[in-house]
């Protein structure tokens, strides 16, 4: 059977103001293009087919189109919900995408639940992501053994769901971040061990790391990567696109990288003040989308000055850019003071994102705790 292991679209990401959704449209149809090319016969989503619980029309478009194609060359699909999926509304279409060949889980459930599907002759485990409280109250329901761990949780899971393919979207230990991931759902209580693989796995198709990568021999685990260059905190030169995928009756399964820069391209430059006239022109010329750190503070002219010129320019950042202390000593918000705290760091921006994304999250999560 020959696999296209796919993950991280982020239908609907906007970037400083940008919609990204037209290129992750292109490089869909492409892949559709791979999928014909290559002969696959099945199609494995990993999660994070959207950037956020809601998106527009035109972002939805674009990923019933994509299961359309596959419909159309009579190739199905398996598709998990990632953490930045809306699980729910995944769920309660999956009736419409399984009319397009796709089964969908929005929600992870155990083997005898519904966990395991079939393929042909193929068992496939599907595993969305989890957050911490839900995985915690679900496997470990006894009140003594709520100290576990959330890795120990997820061993327990992947035990139960061990497949010879298994679809799962989640952090492993010692992973390379692509340096635009939610980086609270990267590290410490959601990182999970190597030792946690079900080793009867043939392939573990995973996602949530931008980065393509192979994380594991003993199971066979790789990383699709990113379709697109999502953020300026994600490496310039990192690796992403999709992989395909051949599983032999027996022996081996063999991964072939396709490592494609779909999208835009995104840049950082950082220059001191007197160095911006001198490379100008470069950045006039570079094709993508670009995100200036100057060294020193420029006025609102200057600034304007540049947006002008340089019209992919998203961002201008410089040491003059934090905000003033709050008047009579009130306090900041947890924002403006993480913000402050960051001062210059490189991936600032990116950064303060994912902080804004983390604190949605609590909020979240606090309301239906409560509900």
């Amino acid at each position: 059977m020959r696999l296209l292991h796919t993950a991280d679209w982020h239908l609907g990401k906007i970037l400083r103001g940008v919609d990204r959704t037209p290129e992750i449209g292109e490089a869909l149809k492409a892949l559709l293009g791979i999928v014909k090319e290559e002969r696959v016969d099945l199609v494995v989503v990993s999660g994070d087919l959207f950037d956020r619980p809601q998106v527009s029309a035109e972002a939805e478009s674009h990923a019933v189109e994509f299961f359309m194609g596959l419909k159309a060359l009579g190739v199905p699909a398996l598709v998990i919900a990632g953490n930045h999926d809306p699980k729910e509304r995944l769920s309660a279409l999956s009736p419409l995408f399984a009319l397009a060949g796709a089964r969908v889980r929005g929600h992870p459930l155990f083997k005898e639940e519904g966990g395991v599907v079939r393929v042909g002759d193929l068992e496939a485990a599907l595993l969305p992501f989890v957050s911490e409280r839900v995985l915690v109250k679900r496997v470990l329901q006894e009140a003594e053994e709520r100290h576990r761990t959330y890795a120990e949780a997820m061993r327990r899971v992947l035990a139960n769901l061990a497949s010879p393919l298994m679809l799962a979207h989640f952090a492993l230990e010692g992973v390379r971040p692509g340096g635009g991931e939610f980086f609270f759902h990267l590290a410490g209580s959601y990182a999970v061990p190597h030792s946690a693989l079900p080793l009867s796995a043939r392939y573990l198709a995973l996602g949530h790391i931008h980065r393509q990568q192979q994380v594991s021999e003993a199971p066979l685990a790789w990383y699709s990567g990113s379709l697109i260059q999502l953020d300026f905190g994600e490496g310039e030169d990192a690796e992403r696109g999709a992989l395909l995928v051949e599983l032999p009756p027996s022996g081996p399964a063999r991964v072939h990288p396709i490592r494609e820069r779909w999208g835009k391209p995104l840049k950082t430059f950082r220059l001191k003040r007197e160095e911006l006239d001198g490379r100008l022109l470069e950045m006039e010329r570079f094709p993508g989308y670009l995100r200036l750190v100057v060294e020193g503070r420029l006025s609102a002219a200057e600034k304007e000055r540049l947006y002008r010129a340089l019209p992919h320019l998203l961002a201008i950042e410089g040491a003059g850019d934090l905000p003033p202390p709050p008047p009579g000593g009130a306090h900041l918000g947890l924002k403006e003071a993480y913000a402050r705290y960051l001062g210059e760091r490189e991936e600032r921006e990116a950064l303060l994102e994912r902080f804004e994304e983390a604190l949605k999250e609590v909020e979240s999560e606090t309301l239906a705790a409560g509900a």
